[in-house]
Parts: structure tokens; C-alpha cells; sequence
């Protein structure tokens, strides 16, 4: 899930590290057969060590994912020293089943200290390595977020103008729509500046309605938005302005452009292990006008904006033919 606070613990589950967790246990295996006190049966010794080093790391790793909500409140030294804690218990038992088949000669102390002290040391020289990684992609995310905020400071002034536009416009004849067409904009603009970088989907959802309502007032029926919602809005946080700027784009290049305007379809799909909101729009009829140049800011801004938030997990896809426009964005459960 995105959040504006990333946690150390976040860079185990990455697919890189986890295979070079997978690496670096075999590679202790490796050194552990080729012991010199041994000099028999190394290919069996290599199989069960690398057997019990593996099923150590996977279930240490294991348990920390699956506790890794209320792990992020932690401090980083009580997650290592619960993950320590959690390898010494499972050397224990692994040691007991590998002095059973390999040195029965050993008491099961000596061969789980010995077994203990090999995967410490593995562990201490991974999160030097690890300690590395966070560090050059805390920078990185720290200029991506910078970046970011320059993106966000760049507000569209064609939608200004017209809002404010429709405003005097409303003035005289409804100033009820007026005064609610001023609040919409209030609420959006304070989204566009405000420091929070990260909010629910539902509070997400709410900004983009208040500037489908200010659309609608500009366009009336031209303007058709058709909302495809579970009875129950998953509970996940994304990048703030990331489905606004998806569904202006919508209107601004395809429906402003058809004398005769179009639909504009906002869905939200929850699937077992990611979240899809789609923003699908009608385009290319004989009757439109050429539409307007964009800059591509806001896409672009939104694709940086939830890559960042999810290490790379998310992602910002678009596909056109001639009579749609459709803009996925991807988040992780």
C-alpha cells in the first residue's frame, strides 16, 4: 500500500533482495559442506544445509510479511533484533534435524551455534548491503518527490479561467451554484498545495467529484459521468491529484472537443492483490473539434507520483483507439 512513510522493512519483500537472500543462502551452504572436518557425503551435507538455511530465511521472512502492518510502527533495531530472534528459534530446530542426519556425533548445541553463528554473520553482511540499498533509494526518492512537488505547483490556468469564468457567469442568475462552484475549486486548490502527499482512495474519490461538478456546470448535458464503485471502496491510500488529473484530461481531450459531448466512465475494480481504477472516456466522432495541446504534465506527474509511493509496484497505463480513451492506474493491496 502507498504511504508517505516508507519503512526499511519494505526493501526484504523487493524481488531483488529476496533473491540475494536466496544467493547468499546457498552460497552458505556451500562453505559450510566444504567444512575440512568432513570429508564425505558433501553433496548430501550441501543438500540438507541448504535445505535448512532456506526453509530459516522463508519462514523468517514469511512471518515478518505477514506482520509487516504493525511491524512499520517499530524502530528498525527491534525489527532486526525480532528478526534475530526468530532465526535463533528455527536454527534450534533445524540444527537438530541436521546433526540427526549429518554428524550424530555432535550434540545439537554445538551444531545449532555452529549452524547460528554462519547465518548471523550472513545477516549481518545483508543488512550492510541493505543499509546501502535504503540509503541510495531514499535519496532517490527524496529528489523524485521534489520533482513532484515542482509538478504540483504547476496548476493548469486554462481550467482557472474557466472555472472562475463560470462563476461570474452563475453570479446574478444562481449565485447558489456560483458560491458552490467557488467552494469546489477552494477544495481543490488547497488538495494542489497542501503538504499531504498521501490519502485514501474514498477522500480521493470526493476532490474528483468536486471537480466534476464544477465540469458539469460548464458542460450540462454535454458532460455524461458514469460511476462504477464496489458496494464497499477499498481501504488504500494513493499519491493525492493522481485520478483528478486523469478524469480532466478525459474532458479536456475528449469530450470538450465533440460538439456533441461524450461519457466519461470512473470504475473501481478490487481484486485480491491489487486495486484498477480506470478512467475511460468517448472520443473521435466526426463532429469534434481539434482538441487542445496539452503539456502531458498531469499524467506524467501522476505515473512519477505513484511509482514513487510504491516502490516501482504501482504503475500508470493508457491505451486509445478511435472511439476511447482509457487511463489504468495499478496499486498494490
Amino acid at each position: 500500500m502507498p504511504t508517505d512513510s516508507r519503512h526499511p522493512l519494505d526493501t526484504l519483500f523487493e524481488p531483488a533482495t529476496l533473491i540475494s537472500i536466496f544467493a547468499a543462502g546457498e552460497l552458505l551452504a556451500l562453505i559450510l559442506a566444504l567444512a575440512p572436518e568432513l570429508q564425505e557425503a558433501r553433496l548430501i551435507r550441501f543438500g540438507v544445509l541448504s535445505f535448512a538455511i532456506q526453509w530459516i530465511a522463508i519462514f523468517t521472512l514469511s512471518l515478518l510479511y505477514l506482520f509487516r502492518k504493525p511491524l512499520r510502527a517499530w524502530p528498525v533495531w527491534r525489527v532486526i533484533l525480532l528478526a534475530t530472534t526468530l532465526m535463533f528459534a528455527l536454527t534450534v530446530v533445524s540444527s537438530g534435524i541436521t546433526q540427526w542426519l549429518l554428524v550424530p556425533g555432535q550434540s545439537i548445541m554445538q551444531t545449532g551455534l555452529r549452524l547460528f553463528g554462519a547465518l548471523l554473520c550472513m545477516m549481518l553482511f545483508g543488512l550492510l548491503a541493505l543499509r546501502s540499498h535504503w540509503t541510495a533509494q531514499s535519496q532517490e526518492y527524496r529528489a523524485k518527490q521534489s520533482e513532484l512537488s515542482a509538478l504540483q505547483a504547476r496548476v493548469d490556468p486554462h481550467f482557472l479561467f474557466n472555472t472562475l469564468n463560470t462563476a461570474i457567469a452563475l453570479l446574478h442568475a444562481r449565485p447558489d451554484a456560483a458560491e458552490q462552484v467557488l467552494l469546489d475549486l477552494s477544495d481543490l486548490f488547497r488538495a494542489a498545495l497542501s503538504e499531504t502527499q498521501i490519502i485514501s482512495l474514498e477522500k480521493e474519490l470526493e476532490l474528483t467529484d468536486r471537480y466534476l461538478e464544477i465540469e458539469q456546470i460548464r458542460f450540462g448535458d454535454r458532460l455524461r459521468i458514469m460511476r462504477q464503485y464496489p458496494e464497499q471502496l477499498p481501504d488504500i491510500s494513493l499519491p493525492s491529484l493522481s485520478i483528478q488529473p486523469l478524469v480532466e484530461n478525459a474532458i479536456r481531450h475528449g469530450i470538450e472537443p465533440m460538439l456533441r459531448g461524450g461519457c466519461v466512465v470512473i470504475r473501481v475494480d478490487a481484486q485480491r492483490d491489487k486495486i484498477l481504477i480506470e478512467i475511460e472516456n468517448e472520443r473521435g466522432r466526426a463532429d469534434a473539434s481539434p482538441p487542445r495541446a496539452g503539456h502531458k504534465v498531469g499524467v506524467a506527474g501522476v505515473k512519477a507520483r505513484i511509482l514513487a509511493a510504491t516502490q516501482g509496484i504501482g504503475s500508470l497505463e493508457t491505451e486509445s483507439d478511435d472511439t476511447r480513451h482509457l487511463a489504468r492506474i495499478v496499486l498494490p493491496r
